[in-house]
């Protein structure tokens, strides 16, 4: 079936710039594979700061769509699509889950090509690969919707998947922005204790208290390690989960972990400004992972994660969102470099 459609996006330019926010056009039939899907809401996550500011390297895809998480409606689907329908209301995550994955779509603006991955949600409309939308029912509210596309699953996933969290673990989370305070909801939900939390923002740090957190920390204290070591006493730290990507932050997770702790990095560092670690520790029972996405199976615990939270056993609609129209998009990618507390969320249905 032909689709022409025009629609509002936020599109990079060029590196280190604010987002443009523009119409733009998709022409054609879909593809294999591809959905065609209205957008309610979209997350703002720090991968899109990161990829705003080049951090993994020049970019070669510019100009192009951003966005990995968010809430939406099925319009219309390709051929052999097959695991969600039209009318259907999906996540939309950059993880891979079922179905086909289709080739990435080509969105016109301005007589230019636009480029796009799998999944990109800043936008009135998208194009998405089957294998990065899983359909939800739930009466939650769509705000809080698309932070189950990336930020709740991956603080759950680090813990469980990747830091293998046990019952009664002590947990230290290093940041505390929105995929961080998510990851002290699910240790608090998780049975980990003590949880200790670091942020470079006093107001983050507190909110992660008032999630769970036994102690936090504000990243600037002279005498921070001493005092994180001092809380957990001589059981030391079991697992840390570090958020941020910032060099200094690297190397203290790894020195809490070391001794037969564990730590997971799920924040993304900068391309020239590498961690330096004595990997002697690593000959003596320390874990060191990265993680993908908390290395989840979207199209399984999606769905279960989205339970949890109906029964506020994960509380993430307890979670501080903030909402922005697509316009004020730049507005509130800011409150993010700015350490405004929770989740950024961008509201299309808001004109």
């Amino acid at each position: 079936m032909q689709v022409m459609i025009n629609f509002n996006a936020a599109i990079l330019e060029s590196s280190h710039s604010p987002l443009v926010v523009d119409e733009i056009s998709f022409r054609g039939p879909l593809a294999a594979g591809q959905v065609l899907l209205r957008i309610f809401y979209s997350g703002v996550c720090g991968a899109q700061i990161n990829e705003i500011d080049a951090v993994k390297g020049p970019d070669r895809f510019l100009p192009h769509l951003l966005g990995h998480e968010g809430i939406g409606e099925v319009i219309e689907v390709g051929p052999s699509v097959s695991t969600v329908a039209q009318g259907d209301m999906v996540v939309m995550h950059w993880m891979v889950g079922d179905g086909l994955q289709s080739d990435p779509p080509k969105f016109e603006w301005r007589g230019r090509e636009v480029n796009a991955g799998w999944i990109t949600t800043f936008s009135e409309y998208t194009v998405a690969s089957e294998n990065r939308v899983t359909r939800v029912s739930t009466d939650m509210l769509h705000k809080y919707l698309p932070l189950f596309g990336c930020a709740a699953s991956t603080a759950w996933g680090s813990l469980v998947n990747d830091g293998h969290m046990r019952l009664g673990d002590s947990v230290v989370v290093l940041g505390a922005g929105g995929v961080g305070l998510l990851t002290v909801e699910a240790a608090r939900a998780g049975g980990a204790h003590p949880i200790v939390v670091v942020d470079r923002f006093s107001d983050r740090a507190e909110a992660a208290q008032r999630f769970g957190a036994e102690s936090v920390f504000v990243s600037d204290r002279p005498d921070l390690e001493d005092g994180i070591r001092q809380v957990l006493g001589s059981r030391g730290c079991d697992l840390v989960i570090e958020t941020t990507g910032a060099k200094s932050m690297i190397e203290l997770a790894y020195r809490i972990a070391a001794h037969g702790g564990r730590a997971v990095l799920v924040g993304v560092p900068q391309r020239d400004n590498p961690a330096s670690l004595n990997t002697l520790d690593l000959h003596f029972g320390m874990t060191l992972t990265g993680s993908k996405g908390g290395s989840v199976n979207p199209s399984i615990d999606i769905p279960r994660l989205v339970d949890l939270a109906e029964r506020d056993i994960y509380r993430v609609t307890s979670i501080p969102v903030s909402e922005f129209c697509l316009g004020d998009i730049n507005e509130g990618i800011d409150g993010i470099r700015n350490g405004q507390t929770g989740r950024m969320v961008i509201n299309m249905m808001d004109s």
